[in-house]
């Protein structure tokens, strides 16, 4: 017999404790206040047994028919007479035998929880199962089966299911009235720069595309983003980058935040004036723990996607996704046939999914065709798709204003341009000055006289 093999008699019962099941309803029984704290742990799928999900779902419902509930054997027994339920739960003598179960009303909390945590251990088995015989099957792709399961460990980790929704107009009218009185949306994030807020809101949910040419400042705008969300704003930020590493990546931080010049920075020679800039901004760096930056090679939106379920897991659910950049990403799924315009097209509509799928804004980084460069950009340029165009709801840019012979000596010398290009919930055309200040690895608001 090998490692794999499994004898055919080998009974395995799902994990369950039906004494701390008892326990916990026998509790409710006595105890009002061993309700509330019950409801707060369990919920009635946590029960193995169907008599006890129908008789926890009987003591909800009768604590909530009035402001002065009366829960014992005889009212929940009456209850479930006449949903015609009483026969099914063993009658009105189990639910006295329950109450006289109860070594003590003041531990249904730690009852409750050994009843979710048996009932967490049968999701991971059910899950796993599922995971395998789809993959026995071999009739769909790995990555798929693997998000599909993570979807389902990581819902059953934070106490939700990834098919609980809420949709209805009842649903998403309290919330509404909320936006309405704040005069914005407050899940949507700023940015660093005055003047685009005044244009651009970054909503959940959203895909926000930044485009320029090499070398023309986007992995500055989404790094200086993500740093003004991460540390300004003390929301977790997740950048997933393919163009620089982690020590260039921290260079860069290090430059904006510290304002030290960069090539100082990367090559380390710093001058004394530089260390006191450094270690005046260590405190905010070491404290920023839910700034993550990911330079995993060969990045997947599977990979992507991991990590953000690995944010959720560990309390930091991510607020917004800086990927830099869309065109260097490893498309999954798309054929041996397929071109690249067809695989960059599957990376921007994954990006657009996983925005809406983690509700948070996902910031996409694109280069342009080398057929912009000297002249004002358009969508129309986003190298190998037009896809990108198509599945973004915010299109942003960038454009430096350079002299003739391509270098920083003009009269907007200095300068960088951030075109809205695309804005489904906003004006279009509107364009934004910044000042490039490459040597700091920043972009500065426009100071007008």
């Amino acid at each position: 017999m090998n490692d794999f093999d499994q004898p055919d008699d080998l009974e395995r019962r799902p994990p369950t404790d039906a004494e701390a099941e008892r326990a916990v309803l026998g509790s409710m029984l006595l105890s009002q206040h061993a309700i509330d704290r019950a409801v707060a742990i369990v919920e009635p799928a946590a029960f193995y047994n169907p008599a006890h999900q129908t008789i926890f779902e009987a003591i909800t419902a009768v604590y909530s028919r009035s402001r002065t509930p009366k829960v014992d054997p005889i009212t929940v027994g009456e209850a479930l007479g006449q949903a015609g339920d009483l026969n099914k739960i063993g009658g009105k003598d189990y639910l006295h035998r329950l109450v006289a179960a109860v070594p003590a009303t003041s531990h249904v909390e730690r009852y409750a929880e050994i009843v979710r945590d048996k009932a967490l251990l049968r999701t991971v088995i059910e899950t796993a199962t599922r995971a395998a015989s789809r993959a026995y099957a071999q009739q769909e792709e790995a990555g798929e089966i693997l998000d599909d399961a993570m979807a389902e460990f990581q819902g059953a980790a934070t106490g939700t299911s990834p098919l609980e929704v809420k949709l209805s107009v009842g649903d998403r009218w309290g919330s509404f009235l909320d936006e309405l009185q704040a005069g914005k949306d407050p899940r949507a994030l700023d940015t660093p720069w005055h003047e685009l807020n005044d244009v651009v809101e970054l909503k959940p949910g959203q895909l926000i595309t930044v485009g320029a040419a090499t070398g023309g400042g986007k992995s500055l705008l989404g790094m200086n983003l993500a740093s003004h969300v991460a540390i300004r704003r003390n929301r977790p930020a997740l950048v997933a980058s393919l163009e620089m590493g982690g020590s260039e990546l921290m260079a860069r931080l290090t430059a904006a935040e510290a304002s030290v010049d960069l090539d100082r920075l990367i090559r380390r020679k710093l001058t004394d004036h530089d260390w006191a800039k450094v270690i005046k901004t260590s405190d905010r760096m070491q404290n920023a723990s839910n700034f993550i930056l990911d330079d995993s090679p060969n990045l997947t939106l599977s990979k992507i996607r991991a990590r953000l379920r690995w944010m959720a897991g560990h309390g930091n659910p991510a607020a917004i996704v800086v990927a830099d950049y869309l065109q260097l990403m490893t498309p999954e799924g798309s054929g041996s046939n397929a071109n690249r315009a067809q695989e960059v097209a599957l990376l921007s509509r994954g990006l657009k999914l996983m925005a809406m799928e983690f509700e948070i804004p996902v910031v996409a980084l694109a280069q342009f065709n080398r057929g912009s460069v000297g002249r004002q950009p358009l969508v129309t340029d986003f190298k190998d798709s037009s896809a990108i165009e198509q599945d973004s709801n915010v299109i942003l840019l960038m454009h430096r204003p350079l002299a003739e012979d391509g270098t920083d000596t003009g009269p907007r010398a200095g300068e960088i341009d951030v075109i809205v290009a695309k804005n489904r919930n906003g004006a279009n055309g509107r364009i934004i000055p910044l000042i490039f200040q490459g040597h700091y690895a920043r972009l500065a608001n426009y100071q007008h006289n």
